[in-house]
């Protein structure tokens, strides 16, 4: 009995085999997980080369003083994060101080003149009306009020202008960013427009220098790829050259390149990044479908009859893909239409 139910359970076992088969090839220049096939086409593969490149902010703004004094605090330090008109510093001014409060005890002395001119002039009104005092002493009591009045208004003004330079004793944050420098230290005397701090702008990009006869193959748009092990990430970043400078400097040619997650911390921090110099026709292949065995890298390839076959490759250098991470170019070993398998 035992015997009979093998027999009828292998006709079910070859049909599902046979299903695998069938529906496990994947399309041309992709990779399904479930069969694990990648059928070889080829593809335009950008010549890249190695350039060196910095971490630095598109502009470094200085917090500068708005009036001259001391500096009483410094609020911010180097690495700090701040945002726009955050307040990195205060700068104190005594004589501004001192000049508040004598136009304190002018503006109130002028506001017991201004009563005291309010009141004759309501009562020449008043001894006007009855005709008893003349026009004359009306007119003149009418322009002292006046003048006291506007001799007030005149040293308000000059209290709000010593209070607003008062404020400006607070140094703001121009951008938002973060702290490269402080070179001064609390109790410095300053002077107005003295830079209190350096702040990076936000939004950090790579700096480019190429040598200039590469002028010509780059322009905006173009990829950029960081290697994973060059700021410490886990893998490759990509991005795109988003500004080259119309101005050479030393013979080379300036550019700035974006990548997402870049950081924002070190600045001038050196990495290498890889940049596009052309392109060529080549076949690039995951990675995981190499087998490396006694210093000979193997692929296996199934043919019609889904019979595999390892087939010595020779690998090229890692050609990673924002849809294929781990793509490496391979030189020689395989043709158009190969279906490979991972052994």
């Amino acid at each position: 009995m035992f015997f009979q139910r093998q027999m009828t359970s292998l006709p079910a076992i070859g049909a599902l085999l046979c299903a695998v088969c069938v529906f496990g090839v994947a399309a041309p220049g992709a990779a399904e997980s479930a069969e694990e096939v990648f059928v070889v086409t080829p593809s335009a593969v950008p010549d890249q080369k190695a350039v060196f490149a910095t971490i630095e902010s598109r502009r470094v703004v200085p917090g500068r003083t708005r009036i001259g004094g001391t500096v009483a605090a410094i609020a911010v330090k180097e690495g700090d994060h701040v945002d726009l008109g955050q307040v990195i510093a205060t700068v104190g001014d005594d004589k501004l101080a001192l000049q508040m409060k004598s136009l304190d005890a002018q503006i109130a002395g002028l506001e017991a003149q201004v009563a005291q001119a309010q009141i004759d002039l309501t009562r020449a009104e008043d001894l006007f009306q009855k005709g008893i005092a003349p026009k004359t002493r009306l007119d003149e009591a009418r322009t002292a009020s006046n003048v006291v009045t506007n001799a007030m208004r005149a040293r308000t003004a000059e209290r709000s202008v010593i209070q607003q330079q008062l404020t400006e004793g607070n140094v703001l944050a121009p951008a938002a960013g973060r702290v490269l420098k402080v070179p001064l230290t609390a109790g410095t005397v300053v002077l107005p427009g003295d830079p209190v701090a350096l702040i990076a702008e936000q939004n950090f990009v790579m700096r480019l220098r190429v040598p200039e006869r590469r002028v010509r193959l780059m322009k905006a748009g173009d990829p950029v790829r960081i290697d994973g092990d060059d700021p410490g990430l886990a893998a490759p970043r990509f991005g795109r050259i988003s500004l080259v400078y119309p101005q050479i400097e030393d013979g080379r040619v300036v550019a700035d390149a974006t990548v997402e997650g870049l950081g924002d911390y070190f600045v001038n921090e050196r990495i290498r990044v890889w940049i596009a110099a052309g392109d060529r026709t080549a076949f690039v292949i995951p990675a995981r479908f190499i087998t490396t065995r006694f210093g000979i890298d193997y692929v296996r390839i199934r043919n019609g009859a889904n019979v595999d076959t390892d087939v010595p490759v020779q690998r090229g250098r890692p050609a990673p893909r924002q849809e294929m991470p781990d793509g490496v170019e391979i030189l020689s070993g395989l043709r158009a239409s190969d279906r490979l398998v991972q052994p």
